[in-house]
């Protein structure tokens, strides 16, 4: 790699590298990009030399063009206030095509910053009409979809037909205590940790490949809305960090794990 780099008269900006013990070699180089006359040419010259007899999966990217990023969201806020103020703060360098909510609850904050806010109400009966509702946003018109606490079950058929890759945030006491109320449930057994969770979304629920996790301590002093607090703020910053890891091109998926370098 380095030396098809300096033959092109590249620099290489930085670099990154690991291997697995299953014998995967993973890497992540960042270089001057070279004339935009001369791309095409080189990304043929890689695939024959370098990448077709390494067996290699590769990509380019390119660190100036902004991926368009739509949120998804119900009735908590909190993810989703986050993102936002990143994102107007220059922290997330992305453009976000649009905020998609089963409620309407959002619609003012959203569009006050000069965002499209879509109003999709989901009915249990009706679920698949909602999930074309919103294909019919974002399909193909979107590199990343973000669920902020989208309260909703995406089903397989819909991520296929999404043609892009999501990102939901969950808290990390899955799968110990599922369904309703997990803060109480929590409470109830004296946790000692609080955390969160970001993967990849796929058709098996909360088991996507995990980008980012962390935790805190938490006390016998902590009542049922300490601990969701803390669980909020844990799920703000986790989140976050997933979604810019993405932006970045610092994740590599490896089967059911990820490589962030």
């Amino acid at each position: 790699m380095s030396r098809f780099l300096a033959d092109a008269g590249l620099n290489i900006v930085d670099a990154d590298q690991h291997s697995s013990a299953e014998g995967r070699f993973f890497m992540r180089m960042v270089f001057d990009a070279p004339p935009e006359a001369e791309r095409e040419a080189l990304h043929g010259r890689f695939a024959s030399e370098i990448a077709e007899p390494n067996a290699m999966d590769y990509a380019f990217a390119e660190s100036d063009e902004r991926k368009r990023m739509a949120i998804m969201v119900s009735r908590e806020d909190h993810c989703l206030f986050d993102l936002l103020w990143r994102w107007r703060s220059g922290e997330l360098e992305a453009e976000i095509a649009a905020v998609i909510s089963n409620h309407p609850d959002h619609a003012q904050t959203v569009a006050m910053l000069g965002l499209d806010y879509h109003h999709v109400p989901i009915a249990s009966e009706a679920k698949d009409e909602g999930e074309a509702a919103i294909l019919d946003l974002l399909a193909g018109n979107v590199d990343l979809i973000v669920l902020a606490r989208y309260m909703q079950i995406l089903t397989g058929d819909f991520l296929t037909k999404l043609g892009a890759p999501a990102i939901n945030i969950h808290h990390s006491f899955l799968p110990a205590f599922i369904g309703a109320d997990p803060y109480q449930q929590a409470h109830e057994r004296g946790v000692k940790l609080v955390g969160a969770t970001a993967h990849y979304v796929t058709e098996e629920l909360d088991a996507g490949p995990i980008i980012d996790q962390d935790v805190t301590r938490v006390s016998h002093r902590d009542e049922i809305p300490d601990l969701a607090r803390i669980g909020r703020d844990m799920e703000r910053v986790v989140l976050a960090r997933a979604v810019k890891a993405h932006l970045d091109d610092r994740v590599l998926v490896d089967g059911v794990r990820t490589v962030v370098f």
